[in-house]
């Protein structure tokens, strides 16, 4: 979980240089690229656990349709709750974060980051 963790430490350092006004973060621009780095966290997650189980990175998915089908075929029948957890990060981090810069708010950002830091911890 090396990579993956790397990514979501480079997410956190994107909004430590963030300036804060209130409770929301000032630069929406910002906050939206450490959305889409803690969403390549999670890719990078699901990558690593799929090399220890013997995928070559050829066979990585290339879509999130194709991330959706590794964990439906290869984890979800032991941990029903990570499609459902994956499926909601992906709509927080990379739909209304990254995609819309929908989320700036403080504590809603760290609660993302924290989300995402419990997903990939659920690889190890």
């Amino acid at each position: 979980m090396k990579e993956s963790l790397r990514y979501l430490q480079n997410a956190k350092e994107i909004l430590a240089r963030t300036p804060i006004e209130g409770n929301n973060y000032a630069d929406v621009k910002f906050v939206r690229e450490a959305f889409g780095t803690a969403y390549l966290a999670i890719l990078e997650a699901i990558n690593e656990a799929l090399l220890k189980k013997g995928l070559s990175k050829k066979e990585f998915p290339k879509s999130v349709e194709g991330y959706r089908k590794a964990l439906q075929q290869y984890f979800s029948v032991h941990n029903g709750r990570l499609m459902r957890d994956f499926e909601s990060l992906y709509d927080m981090l990379h739909i209304a974060g990254y995609y819309r810069g929908l989320i700036y708010n403080t504590t809603v950002v760290k609660d993302a980051l924290k989300a995402t830091k419990e997903f990939i911890d659920k690889f190890k």
